[in-house]
């Protein structure tokens, strides 16, 4: 008898591995950050989320600067304005991206330029209904992309309007 309960308690933690893998996870594609030029603080990096719940995108971190946010940008009369979000929802099944003129993240107080070709590690943490969280790391090629629009004002007018 005593191997038939031993057999039962090794099946448990193979179903709840099992479980867990089954569990569909976020997706971050087409992720990049924009290079820098020598002396410049801040750049932005964009990506696209996917994710089979709902979940939302909680923080990000990254080695190369000491702040990394969510933003979202908005125009504000013919101003282009910047803000920073506490959460961004990522609905079950519907793409989010993350792009130069909408939402996207602020990567400030740089440590070093960010030039063509660099890999730059971003990591995100998600949170469920549930709350549990999980973590998705990417390396994001650092490289030159597409202004917010040629006839746009600063993209970054509003950026004084918080504290970093």
């Amino acid at each position: 008898m005593k191997f038939r309960s031993l057999a039962r308690l090794a099946v448990v933690p193979a179903l709840l591995l099992t479980a867990g893998l089954s569990q569909a996870q976020v997706v971050v594609a087409d992720a990049w950050v924009r290079a820098t030029v020598p002396q410049q603080k801040a750049t932005g990096a964009f990506m696209q989320i996917k994710s089979p719940t709902d979940v939302k995108l909680i923080s990000i971190s990254t080695p190369v600067a000491g702040v990394a946010e969510v933003h979202e940008m908005a125009m504000d009369g013919d101003v282009m304005r910047m803000r920073p979000v506490a959460a961004l929802a990522v609905p079950a099944g519907k793409p989010v991206e993350l792009k130069p003129g909408g939402y996207h993240v602020m990567l400030m107080d740089l440590k070093g330029p960010l030039k063509t070709g660099d890999a730059v590690p971003l990591t995100l943490v998600f949170e469920g209904a549930d709350k549990s969280r999980s973590t998705v790391t990417v390396q994001a090629p650092a490289r030159t992309g597409p202004v917010v629009s040629p006839d746009a004002k600063d993209p970054h007018a509003g950026h004084g309007d918080h504290k970093h």
